[in-house]
C-alpha cells in the first residue's frame, strides 16, 4: 500500500511537458517573417528609385522620385527638401508637402540657422524624438504653421559638401521617429547625391554645348538650332522675327593698347549691357569674336530697329573697364534683318544682317542699318 502512495507521489512529481519553447520559436519565427518583409520591401523602394532617376536626367524629376520614395519608406505628416545655393551658405525649399506656401516662399536658411542650418554645418544627421524638450530650435520661425512633434533631419553630401537637407516632420502614426526612420532615410539620400551630381554634371556638359564660355550667352551652335525653330514657327502660324547683327567698333584698339585680358571683359560688359537692354524672350548669342547676334521672336523689322537704337544708346554711354580703373567710350555697328520680309530661310537671313551691318562699318560705324 505504501508503494503505490510512493509511486503516486513521483508520478505527481514529474512536470507535463511545456509549450513554451515552441511558442518562442514561433514568435522569433514570425518576427524574423516580418523583418524579412520589412527588408524585401526596402530593396524594391530602392531598386524603384535607382531605376526611376536612370531615366532622366532632369532634376526635378529625380528629386520628386526622391522624396516620393521617402515618405513611401518613413511616412511623416510633411516633408521639405532644401537645396543650396551657389555660394554653398544659404539654404531654400526645392519642394515641400504638408507646409504652407505661404511660409516657404522667399524663405532662406544660412549655415548654423535653426535645425535646416545645423544639420548643413555639421553636415550631420538630426533626430529630435520629443520637439517639446528641445530648447535649441524652439523659435517659431523654423516651422511655422506647424505642431512640431518630432523631427528627422539629414544632409545630401556630395563631394565633401552639404548640397541639400531632407527633412521631415511628425511621423504619421504620432509615434516619434527612431534610429530604423534615421538609417533608412540615410540609405536613400546617397542615392539623392548621386542623383543631384548627375544632374550638375548633365546641365554644365549642356551648357558647354550651347553656351559661350566667356560671356555665358549661347554659342553659334545653339543660335543655329534656335533659328530652325523660330523659322519653322514662324511659317507655320504665319508670324516674323528678326534678326540683329552688331559688332563692336575699333575693338582691336582695345587689345592692342590694353592687353586681351581686358578686351575679354569689354566683350563679358557687352554681354552684361545686351542682357540688360533685351526682352527676357529675346535670344542672345556670342557669334565669334567681338560679334554679337540677337534673336527677336515675334518682332517686325520696324520694333527691332527701335531695340537695336535702345541698344546702341546704352553701349555708348557705358564706362567699360571702370572697375579696372578706366574709362573706355566704345561703340557698335548694327545689322537688321528680319524673316520674311527680307529673307526666306535661314542663312539668308544671317547673311543680310551680316551684310547690313557691315554697310554701318563701311559707312562710319556707330550706325544701324537694315537689310
Amino acid at each position: 500500500m505504501k508503494k503505490r502512495n510512493t509511486e503516486s507521489r513521483s508520478r505527481r512529481k514529474t512536470p507535463a511537458p511545456s509549450d513554451q519553447p515552441v511558442r518562442l520559436l514561433s514568435q522569433e519565427n514570425a518576427r524574423l517573417k516580418q523583418e524579412l518583409r520589412q527588408k524585401t520591401r526596402e530593396l524594391a523602394y530602392f531598386i524603384s528609385v535607382g531605376k526611376a532617376l536612370t531615366s532622366t536626367l532632369e532634376l526635378k524629376k529625380m528629386l520628386r522620385v526622391i522624396m516620393g520614395t521617402a515618405q513611401k519608406m518613413v511616412r511623416s505628416e510633411s516633408w521639405s527638401l532644401l537645396l543650396s545655393n551657389e555660394m554653398m551658405d544659404e539654404f531654400y525649399f526645392e519642394l515641400a508637402k504638408g507646409i504652407n506656401p505661404k511660409s516657404m516662399k522667399g524663405k532662406r536658411y544660412k549655415m548654423g540657422e535653426g535645425p535646416v542650418g545645423w544639420v548643413a554645418e555639421k553636415a550631420a544627421p538630426l533626430l529630435i524624438t520629443d520637439f517639446s524638450e528641445e530648447k535649441q530650435f524652439q523659435r517659431s520661425e523654423f516651422y511655422p504653421h506647424t505642431k512640431v512633434k518630432s523631427v528627422l533631419s539629414v544632409p545630401i553630401v556630395s563631394k565633401r559638401k552639404v548640397i541639400g537637407v531632407i527633412q521631415m516632420i511628425n511621423r504619421a502614426d504620432r509615434k516619434p521617429f527612431d534610429e530604423k526612420d534615421l538609417d533608412l532615410l540615410l540609405k536613400l539620400v546617397d542615392q539623392a547625391a548621386l542623383a543631384i551630381e548627375r544632374s550638375s554634371l548633365y546641365q554644365k556638359m549642356s551648357d558647354l554645348a550651347t553656351t559661350d564660355d566667356l560671356t555665358r550667352l549661347y554659342n553659334f551652335r545653339f543660335l543655329d538650332q534656335t533659328l530652325d525653330i523660330e523659322i519653322k514657327r514662324c511659317q507655320r502660324y504665319g508670324s516674323c522675327i528678326s534678326l540683329i547683327f552688331l559688332d563692336m567698333d575699333h575693338f582691336k584698339l582695345v587689345n592692342d593698347q590694353y592687353g586681351h585680358l581686358m578686351g575679354s571683359q569689354v566683350l563679358v560688359e557687352v554681354a552684361h549691357i545686351l542682357r540688360k537692354s533685351l526682352r527676357e524672350v529675346d535670344i542672345i548669342a556670342r557669334y565669334g569674336g567681338d560679334e554679337f547676334v540677337v534673336v527677336l521672336p515675334e518682332t517686325n523689322v520696324e520694333t527691332s530697329s527701335r531695340i537695336a537704337h535702345r541698344v546702341r544708346n546704352a553701349i555708348r554711354t557705358h564706362e567699360f573697364l571702370k572697375r579696372e580703373g578706366l574709362s573706355i567710350h566704345l561703340s557698335a555697328s548694327f545689322g537688321i534683318a528680319g524673316f520674311p520680309e527680307h529673307a526666306k530661310n535661314k542663312t539668308d537671313l544671317i547673311r543680310l544682317a551680316d551684310q547690313a551691318m557691315y554697310k554701318a562699318k563701311v559707312m562710319g560705324r556707330d550706325k544701324i542699318f537694315l537689310a
